[in-house]
């Protein structure tokens, strides 16, 4: 049997696009970083969709969906990808042990609720987190989750639990990896920074109707001014303690995702001598510690420290300057001239 022992565990801010860097790199793909892999998926994104309920509150994302950046990252480089879902527990094990066999490392789409490895403070049913399993010996599997300082195991079970995840995103089984036929080059990198920055101004500028992109955190800003007489103070809490976990605790979230965008732009200008890629990059950190204040004052609320209507329209105001910021911000990008 031909596993993957040697496989390189590498720390990370998110989970997918630390797949997607460690799933590369450990194809000999060296030029590939995680910030890069964010930007060239085209990771970054907001959407706000009150009818979804996630945990009680309303469903509400910082980023792309899942597999988007791993999937993107891949195409626009010429990698080929294989993903799989299952509808039985015992073809997905045995799909996933043929290929560590082959000594594929192999990204699976989880939940986190039953990750031994999480604190408890972080578990609840989130399905739509991403770890890399790289090998097994005996009924364990060897686990590389790129949001976790080291590499961990999990027995059959625990992985199958996991795997096998039900609710919103369930996992059914995930599993995808790469192939790469050839080295990539400079001009492939340059190619794909270009598409991955395009794809985001898209996303995040045009995407018709008011609950995706820039649109869509105006649109929660104005709501959030509104939850307090609306939702009533104890419900307005709860749902802007939705807004915090999916910003703060879910792979880096909000402020974290916005910081890894300025950390692209300057990757970036590295490839495309675009000075502008670096002021550019500098707003998207300024937008990172914005989103960061916010949720402190969210937190405010929802703990009860804060709850007044002008701390709610404090907490709107927040959203309003970020969408402000990211609009510019994204608007500059669209105005560069691409060799």
């Amino acid at each position: 049997m031909c596993m993957n022992s040697n496989f390189q565990h590498k720390q990370a801010a998110h989970c997918e696009s630390g797949v997607t860097r460690n799933l590369l790199q450990n194809i000999g793909i060296d030029k590939m970083t995680e910030p890069l892999a964010f930007g060239i998926g085209s990771g970054l994104f907001f959407v706000y969709i009150p009818f979804i309920k996630i945990n009680g509150g309303p469903a509400i994302a910082f980023r792309s969906m899942p597999g988007i950046i791993f999937k993107q990252t891949c195409k626009s480089l010429g990698i080929t990808v294989h993903r799989k879902k299952f509808s039985s527990k015992e073809k997905a094990q045995e799909f996933l042990d043929a290929r560590l066999a082959e000594g594929h490392a192999v990204g699976c789409q989880v939940g986190v609720y039953y990750l031994p490895y999480f604190p408890k403070e972080y578990r609840f049913h989130f399905n739509a987190h991403n770890l890399i399993v790289y090998d097994k010996q005996g009924d364990n599997y060897l686990v590389s989750d790129p949001i976790m300082d080291t590499p961990t195991s999990l027995t059959s079970y625990q992985l199958e639990r996991v795997r096998f995840a039900k609710g919103a995103l369930a996992p059914k089984g995930q599993v995808y990896y790469a192939e790469q036929q050839q080295p990539v080059s400079d001009a492939q990198m340059k190619q794909a920074i270009q598409k991955g920055i395009k794809k985001n101004v898209f996303n995040m500028l045009r995407i018709p109707g008011p609950i995706a992109g820039i649109k869509g955190i105006e649109f929660t800003g104005r709501k959030i001014k509104n939850w307090r007489d609306k939702l009533g103070i104890e419900k307005a809490g709860l749902y802007l303690a939705q807004l915090v976990r999916m910003q703060e605790e879910i792979g880096t979230g909000g402020g974290g995702f916005r910081y890894l965008y300025g950390a692209f732009l300057q990757e970036a200008h590295q490839y495309h001598a675009h000075d502008e890629l670096i002021r550019i990059s500098n707003i998207f950190t300024q937008s990172g510690d914005l989103w960061r204040t916010s949720a402190v004052q969210a937190a405010g609320i929802y703990k009860g420290r804060l709850g007044s209507q002008a701390d709610f329209n404090t907490m709107g105001d927040y959203l309003l300057e970020i969408a402000a910021l990211e609009k510019k911000a994204f608007e500059d990008l669209s105005k560069i001239k691409w060799h």
